[in-house]
């Protein structure tokens, strides 16, 4: 299966109920705290407002986040952690109408409210230490 190219960026539109499902695995054991990084951008620039940060801190928690007007407001820190060392994953995040709703490997793990309404966002990011085999936006 190809590699899709990290990081990869994508442009895209994400109505309420929509869904991005991303697919790989990490490049480093946990024990080298590698991570993931998946961001929905407001505009066609890195440096755009983010609606949605998800982070994962392979191993430890994952953070999730906003970026408005450049400034990031409060994180939420999750310590639940449904990845698994040496295996491959599967996240599907999904647009709903208050909420991003985040399926890890088919097990609802996270939620993270709207602080910038999904309509407005353009690109999504995919980046850090792995290797991705598929993003689809569907």
């Amino acid at each position: 299966m190809c590699e899709l190219q990290v990081p990869h960026t994508q442009f895209v539109t994400l109505p309420i109920g929509s869904s991005v499902t991303i697919k790989g695995r990490t490049l480093l054991p946990f024990v080298k705290a590698p991570e993931l990084q998946v961001d929905f951008h407001t505009g066609t620039s890195v440096k755009s407002d983010i609606a949605f940060h998800f982070r994962v801190y392979f191993g430890h928690y994952v953070v999730m986040n906003s970026r408005e007007n450049g400034g990031w407001k409060c994180e939420r820190i999750s310590s639940q952690m449904p990845f698994e060392d040496d295996k491959p994953f599967n996240i599907r995040i999904l647009v709903l109408h208050n909420e991003y709703q985040v399926v890890v490997n088919g097990q609802h793990s996270y939620t993270f409210a709207h602080r910038i309404q999904p309509g407005s966002v353009k690109m999504v990011q995919v980046w850090r230490d792995v290797s991705l085999t598929s993003v689809n936006v569907y």
